[in-house]
């Protein structure tokens, strides 16, 4: 039947229009669903490398039956521990270290708020899409899926009608009408429930607001630590440079000098 439609032109049984409009809704939900979960991963973590190597340890934490995934480095925690590194390295009596290990303390603390972020958005916004997307939009795809086989079977047996029994072709009918209320109804009542989609973004917005204050809150405490200390700076003296007395250096005999130079050889005396 399927090749009889696609090859010879053969009408088969038509849907109606809402079911059709219903379909097509469906339809774009999966991909805006698939398309933002994708995006979102990407915000979370815009490092390709760092986000397939988080899916490579993410995917054996599955295996092994880890509950909590591991996560990945932050970027403001690289950049938090090379500051604290070159900080300490610099010293106290640096004005750079100092500041360096301050702004390097407010970076790590930064990493812990992007950690908090991925986690409430990864429970509360990526988990249910893609449950949404393993379970709802995968039944839905099943259901259709049958529905269309029924169909072709239907349609197959009403131009064999008057070959076959009446009885086997009302049992074709009776299927296909059961499979598309089935289907019907999954799509009706997955496309009635999309609050719940729009819960699940309000969550998203809510941990980058909450993301957004608290990084707000440590910047602004990290600038007025660089500034008091630029005060501090420019209200103390300067330490004026005085260079040491140069050291004067007997170089000796040449022949004693272990390969160095005289400055002021003796001109030999000729006889």
């Amino acid at each position: 039947q399927l090749v009889s439609e696609k090859v010879g032109g053969a009408e088969g049984t038509k849907l109606d229009d809402d079911f059709k409009e219903m379909e097509k809704k469906v339809d774009l939900t999966s991909k805006a669903v698939t398309e933002v979960l994708t995006r979102t991963i990407e915000y979370l973590q815009p490092n390709p490398a760092s986000r397939a190597k988080l899916t490579m340890l993410n995917t054996m934490s599955k295996i092994r039956g880890q509950v909590k995934n591991p996560g990945y480095p932050q970027s403001e925690g690289l950049l938090g521990e090379s500051m604290i590194r070159y900080g300490k390295e610099l010293g106290e009596d640096s004005n750079f270290g100092d500041a360096l290990l301050d702004a390097g303390e407010s970076m790590k603390r930064l990493a812990e708020v992007k950690d908090s972020l991925d986690i409430e958005v990864k429970q509360n916004f990526i988990d249910p899409l893609q449950n949404l997307c393993d379970k709802d939009l995968k039944e839905i795809q099943h259901h259709l899926k049958k529905l269309e086989g029924r169909r072709l079977d239907f349609d197959y047996k009403k131009k064999r009608q008057g070959k076959i029994p009446d009885e086997e072709l009302r049992q074709a009918m009776e299927k296909f009408e059961e499979s598309k209320e089935v289907a019907e109804t999954s799509m009706h009542n997955l496309l009635e429930t999309d609050i719940e989609q729009v819960s699940q973004l309000s969550a998203l917005v809510d941990a980058q607001l909450d993301y957004h204050r608290q990084a707000v809150q440590i910047l602004d405490e990290l600038a007025e630590k660089l500034k008091r200390r630029m005060r501090e700076a420019s209200s103390r003296p300067k330490r004026e440079y005085k260079p040491k007395p140069r050291e004067t250096y007997d170089f000796g005999d040449t022949d004693q000098s272990n390969g160095g130079f005289s400055c002021n050889p003796t001109p030999k005396v000729s006889g």
